[in-house]
Parts: C-alpha cells; structure tokens; sequence
C-alpha cells in the first residue's frame, strides 16, 4: 500500500518531464498506429476481396457440366451463406430470318451475388447498373448479337421454342469471360425460362454453376466440408483466382500498411529505449536518497515498476482513442471501398497493440530501471558515483527478444521480417562505428572554425558514447523514413502505371484473316489508328517430353488444368512490348529453323517446363513438334494481347487462323463499332472500361490508405528525433548555464548547440542515405515485386534531410535548455 500510495504521488510530478513525455508519446504512438493499421489490414483486405470476387459474381463459385444437386444448395443455406445458379449454352438466336450464334446465359434472381450487371438502352451508349435480372418472357442481348441479327430494343428474338423480348443492351457481367474460350456474343436470360426453350435436355452441352457468397469464415467452412464429396469434373474457383490485378494491389497495399506498422513499432521502440534510458538517468538522485533513508531495493524496484505501468495504462488508453479516431477518418477516406456490412472493427486489434505495448515497455523499458536498484546511497553527497551498468546481454537480450516476438505477431511473414531486422541491425552498427568514427575525428577540425562551431564539434568529441547513440538514433529515424518515401513513390508509381489512362479499353475476337484490310479501314475512315492484329491458334497439348499430359506429375496443381486444357497459342518474329525475357533469348526475326516455343513464366513453373523441354500440340488433327527456347515474364496489366505460348515464325503455318486485337476509343469514338459489328457480325468486341474502372477504384482508394497510414511513421520518426534530443539535455542545460555565467552571449550557445546537431545529423543522413538505398531495393524487388532504380540525388536528399530534421528536432527540444536562466540551473546543480 504505501509502494501505491508513494507512486502514484510521485508519478503525478514525473508525468511533467520532457522524457516521460516522449516515453508517454512513443507508447501511444505503438498503439494508435498498431490499432489503426490492424483495422485497415483487416478490413481493407476483406473489402479489397469482396470487390475483386466481382470476376466470379461471388465469394465461391462451383461449375459442372452436370446439374448442381439440391444438397448443395441447403449445405450452403446451413452456413447462413447466400446462392445464386447459372446455367450457360451455346445456342442459335433468331430474329426474322436472321439468325446468329450466342452464348445464353440463365441467372437466377440473385444474380450477381458480387459486383452488378450493366446494361444500357442503346447500342454502345450510355450505362447503367441495374439490380435485377431480366424477367420471364424477357431478355437482355449483347451489342454485338444484336448487331449481328439486325435486332434493337423491342424486338422479340428466337431461342429454341422460346420466344423473348429484349429490353435493354447487355454491356457487362461481372463473371463476363476475359479469355478467348467462347467466341459468341451473350444473351442473358431468366433460369426459369430454360425448360420452356426445349434445349436443355440429356446430352446437352450446358455449363452448371452455383454461385456461393456470404461471410469469410462461413464461405471457407462450406467449401472446406463439400470438398471432399466434389467429383473431379467439378471446378472450385475462389478468390484467389478471382482477378489476379485487383488482389496483386489489395497484397500490396496490405504489405504496405504491416510494412508501416512494423516501421512504427520498431522507431517507437527506439524512442522508448532512449527515454527509458534518461528516465532512470534522472531518478538515480532521487533512488539514492530514498535508500540513504532506509527504502530497500524491493520497495524502489516496486515504485519503478509501478511508475511503468502507469505509464503503460496511461499510453494505451491515449493511442487507444487515437487509433479509433485514425479508424473514424480512414473509414471515411475509404468509404466507396469499404462496404459497410462488413463486420466491424471489434476490440481485437486494440487489445494486441495494448499487449504490444506492454511487451515494448518491458523489453526496453525495464532494463534501464533495473539498473535504479543498484544506485549507492552515496550518490547523495557524490554526484559521479553511478550503478554498476547491468548485462548488456541482458539488456540487449530482452530488448531484441520484445522486437522479434512483437515483429512476427504483427507480420507474419518470415521473409519481412528478416529483410527488416536484418537490415536494421546492419545499418544500426554501421551507424555507431561512424559514430565513434566521427566523435574520434571531431577534435582534430576544431582549429581554424568559429567559436560556435569549435564549442559544436568539441560537444561531439567530449560526449563520446552519447555521441555516436545520438548518431544510431537519428540515423535509423532518417533511414526508415527514406525508406517508406521510396517504397510508397514506386508502389504509387506502379499502381499509377497499373491506371495508365491510355491502356486499351476494348478487345476484338474471332477476326479472319480476310477480314483484316476491311476492318483497317473501317477504323482509318474513322479517323482511329488500326490496332496490331496478332495471330491466334486453338490447340491442344498431348504430349511433354514423349509422356501424355495426363499421366505426367506436375509442381502445381494448376499445372495439370493448362497442359489438359485447350489452349490459345500465337506466333510473333518480334518480342512484345509488354513481355521480357527472363531466360533464354528470343529467337531473330528472320528465324526459319525448327520450331521453338516461348513459354510464360507462370505457366512454366506450374507445369514444370524449362528450356529445352519438348512438347507436341494437336492443331486442327495434326502434330506440332516443338522446343522450348526461353521463358517470358507479361505485364498482364498491360491490357495487351498475350498468350502463355508464343511459336517461332513458321511454326504454325497452314494452320487455322484467327486474329485478335486491343485498341483505346474515346467515347466520342465508340459509334466506328456500330459500323464494325454490322459490317462483319463474326467480330466480337469485348469492352473492358468496367473491369478498368474496378481495378482503378481499388488501386486509388488503396494508395489513399497508403498515405494516410505514412502519418504514423512520420509521427514515430519525430518521437526518435525528440528522444534523441532528449538524452542529452540535462548535460547540454548545465553547460549552457555555465558558459552563460562566463559570459558567453544566448546566440553564441546556441549556434554552437546547432553546430554540434549539423555534425551529428550530416554523418547519419549519410548514412541513412547509403542503408535506404541498399534497403529499399531489397524491400521493393523482394516483398513488392518492384523495379527499382538508384536515384543519386537520395543521397543529397538524405543529408540535407538528415541536416534540416535533426536541427529543426535539436532547436525544439534544445531551445528550452539553452534560455533557463543561468542562476536557476546553477542552483539546482
């Protein structure tokens, strides 16, 4: 009780102090950025998720080419989760005597589960989402379809025995296919007016679906117990197949954000360390009195830990309402992305940055006010006499055992985790050998300087130790935050490159090879550039390395589902603009040797496919023999043409051939496609605006979360500069009152003071410069799968930076220390 009583009264004083203050300021700045950064992670992953499932129009999504059974359905009810089914088949639709192929498609009412159907009220004009799905009796067609059939809005259409009404244009599905398997406009229709058309019948070509969508857990559960009783003609696509675009920047931005939040725990716990550091420092006074008058080192360990609590109660409850502020204005920031009946936050990510805390205080903290109970009685009337430090493998153990456990709690991911401790340790004792470096070198340049740089460079000298702690200090504050500013530029330029606003924004398919002139100048006279035709081929692989693709192992479940599948494969003299080769070389233009083949890299790893592999195709019933002779890695968000399969010219001579395309049309542009699909009905134009704008939604509002999130480093990164300062002012207060009491004037100190801070913040932005430059690239290339340029004028940044922060830091802290009046810290000296 009286530990209790003699804390609490002596903590009511302390709370006043400048390194209390920061060490306050350091817990809740952990807190507040681990609780806000836990929120974003989770729910922007989950609302990043939820938006990307728009490619399959659910959460989970079963297609067979048999009918779906009921008990699916009420397996599906049983988790709470919601259905939607599809039934899709080619089919010949009539309208008059017209008559063109297309692909219908039969929705239940709840369809789509995910994303939205647009549809618009004239050929190629304006869009709009609709909430429905068409009624019985009624049907929404394909521009394209419509163009073929000579049909508008109004017209009643043939299929089978069926006979429908279309009443708007069909512009985009959300589960529309972006791949080349089906060449045939669409016609979306009611499920329930299937049975009336007469086409679905046993032995009918029909693809089933049975959409699945509702809360992660209840969607992994259902999946996890209808796996085992899926037969193999069944396909299960989730997610992490939905749309490799949109889930590579929720992953990046996700990355980013634990990235932040690792940054910001491991800068709050260097500030931590240093004020913890000063805060025993200056408690050594009153310990020793407390034990000249009897306390027992139980009683000082009880009202030091004490204190530390109160200190750690006191940060949590402050970074707590931080946090859910932070939360209150991301979420707004980020309201068009993050639905709101998403769950909500809930106290856990609060409760862990709590812990997380308190790991941070005992790990950095605790060490230092161990050392309070070894502090002499005899330090009441001798200053000088100072505890026996405590083991350094103690105090190291313990703080980097806190870092490490709270580091994998936070990420999770080993190989973050081992770029940043790594690097930060590295560039930790390349700053303190420069440190000692610097405070051995300081003396020899004081000769032929000012008074005020001459007082600076000796206070570097004389502090020695303190000096080059200064130094690891600022140093690693500069370099973390050199590092995010790069890290978060590339990943801002990349996602920027990602919205290029030129990137093409419509496919055309099925072009023969007799069509190519006219559809050339159907563009010229419209005033648009042709696109680049480019060939392509169906085919089919039978064989790898003379062993059937259906008895062969593959790495990769993916890897048996491309080499049994009917693949497109294309023929090129030139590499593509959007393609790099990776290993290998591409073969010259005027190659006519044997025939090679240029392989994706994806595709090969899944497949187990390397240079020198041999593979046999069936194109149009006859065998193609061919090697592989590099491997290429695709800018899929390019938007261009590309195939996983690329032949050598002459390889597919004679076979089948159609051609493909990609252009960008203004909207002002877009009627030359009325001209197009009436002139050759064949020609399917695939607009891509929609899937783009999803793409560019997601990325924008992920960089804003980027940003907003970099506050928090940034807020971490001072709190280091401060502490920093911190450790040091009570010397610095002391020694400005001295050489005021001599006569030097106010301005004289303090430039000397800002001398000393100039030295000390040009060595470490060096420093930082050289540890971000080397760490950046690393953390780009590895964890964001970046490319990443050396940029010299970082170097001139990093020491400016590193000059400018830790002066404007030193003046701020310092300027207090160097105006208290001379009298006043002489007698309390």
């Amino acid at each position: 009780m009286k530990v209790m009583v003699f804390a609490l009264r002596s903590f009511r004083r302390e709370i006043r102090s400048g390194e209390v203050l920061v060490l306050l300021f350091s817990i809740a700045l952990a807190v507040s950025a681990l609780t806000a950064v836990g929120f974003l992670t989770d729910r922007i992953g989950k609302a990043v998720a939820r938006q990307a499932n728009e490619v399959l129009a659910a959460d989970l999504r079963l297609r067979s080419q048999e009918p779906i059974p009921e008990t699916w359905r009420d397996r599906a009810q049983e988790f709470d989760l919601q259905t939607a089914e599809t039934n899709t088949f080619p089919s010949v639709v009539f309208a008059g005597d017209l008559s063109a192929l297309a692909t219908i498609k039969a929705v239940s009412g709840a369809y789509p589960l995910r994303g939205s159907v647009r549809v618009s009220d004239t050929l190629f004009g304006e869009q709009r989402v609709v909430d429905n799905t068409p009624a019985r009796g009624k049907a929404w067609a394909d521009g394209a379809l419509l163009a073929r059939i000579d049909a508008d809005i109004g017209d009643r259409l043939t299929v089978g025995s069926l006979e429908l009404e279309v009443t708007a244009v069909l512009t985009y599905r959300p589960d529309q296919s972006m791949g080349f398997a089906s060449l045939a406009p669409s016609l979306l229709i009611n499920i329930d007016d299937v049975a009336a058309s007469g086409l679905v019948s046993e032995g009918s070509r029909v693809g089933y679906a049975l959409l699945v969508a509702g809360s992660e857990d209840a969607v992994n559960r259902f999946d996890a117990s209808i796996q085992p009783e899926l037969p193999d003609a069944v396909r299960s696509s989730n997610r992490e197949e939905s749309s490799e675009r949109a889930f590579r920047a929720a992953d990046r931005a996700q990355r980013f954000l634990s990235l932040t939040a690792v940054i910001s725990l491991l800068l709050s716990a260097v500030a931590v360390a240093m004020s913890a550091r000063r805060f025993a420092h200056r408690r050594m006074d009153t310990v020793a009195l407390m034990k000249s008058l009897g306390a027992t080192q139980r009683f000082v360990i009880s009202v030091s830990v004490v204190h530390l609590v109160l200190l750690g109660l006191l940060g949590v409850i402050i970074g707590s309402i931080i946090g859910f502020m932070a939360e209150e204005i991301l979420t707004r920031i980020l309201a068009d992305l993050i639905a709101s009946d998403l769950p909500g936050i809930g106290i856990m990510p609060v409760v862990l940055a709590s812990g997380s805390a308190m790991v941070l205080l005992v790990g950095f903290a605790l060490p230092s006010l161990i050392q309070l109970r070894n502090t002499p009685p005899l330090r009441v009337l001798r200053l000088d006499v100072l505890p026996p430090a405590p083991s350094r493998m103690l105090v190291d153990g313990l703080a980097l055992a806190a870092v490490a456990a709270l580091l994998y709690r936070s990420v999770g991911d080993a190989q973050m985790l081992a770029i940043l401790l790594g690097g930060i340790v590295v560039i930790a004792i390349a700053l303190y050998l420069v440190g000692r470096g610097l405070v051995a070198t300081m003396g020899r340049f004081r000769s032929g300087v000012g008074v005020a740089w001459r007082y600076g460079l000796a206070n570097v000298a004389r502090r020695g130790r303190d000096s080059a702690v200064q130094v690891v200090a600022f140093g690693l504050g500069l370099t973390v935050l050199l590092l995010l500013t790069i890290v978060r530029t590339d990943l801002l330029e990349g996602w920027r490159q990602t919205l290029d606003e030129d990137a093409p924004n419509h496919f055309m398919i099925n072009i023969q090879p007799h069509e190519l002139e006219s559809v050339a100048n159907i563009y010229r006279s419209a005033g648009v550039e042709p696109p680049e035709f480019v060939p392509m081929i169906r085919a089919r692989m039978s064989t790898i390395n003379d062993v059937s693709v259906k008895d062969r192992e593959y790495p990769d479940p993916g890897g048996k589902w491309m080499a049994n599948r009917e693949a497109n494969l294309s023929f090129a003299s030139k590499l593509s603009a959007s393609n790099e080769i990776i290993e290998g070389e591409w073969w010259p233009e005027d190659y006519d040797g044997p025939p090679l083949v240029s392989i994706e890299e994806e595709a090969a790893l899944e497949t187990g496919l390397t240079i020198g592999d041999r593979m046999t195709f069936i194109v149009a019933g006859r065998e193609v023999d061919v090697t592989i002779g590099s491997v290429r890695k695709i800018n899929w968000d390019s938007f261009q043409p590309n195939f996983f399969m690329v032949f050598s010219p002459g390889a597919l001579d004679g076979m089948p051939t159609t051609y493909i395309a990609s252009l960008r049309l203004e909207k002002q542009q877009q009627p030359v496609l009325v001209k197009l699909v009436r002139t050759h009905p064949s020609i399917s134009v695939i607009d891509l605006d929609s899937i783009l704008q999803q793409i560019r939604g997601i990325v924008q509002k992920a960089s804003l979360a980027v940003q907003a999130v970099f506050v928090f480093t940034l807020a971490a990164g001072i709190a280091v500069l401060f502490a920093a300062v911190q450790s040091t002012i009570d010397e610095r207060r002391f020694e400005s009152a001295m050489l005021r009491a001599l006569g030097a004037r106010k301005r004289t100190v303090f430039a000397g003071v800002m001398a000393e801070f100039a030295a000390l913040g040009a060595a470490a932005g060096i420093l930082a410069s050289a540890g971000a430059s080397i760490l950046a690239a690393i953390v780009a290339t590895r964890l964001f799968e970046l490319p990443y340029e050396f940029n010299p004028l970082l170097w001139v940044t990093g020491v400016a930076a590193g000059i400018f922060v830790v002066c404007a830091s030193g003046f701020v802290a310092a300027r207090g220390a160097v105006n208290a009046p001379p009298v006043d810290v002489l007698r309390a000296a």
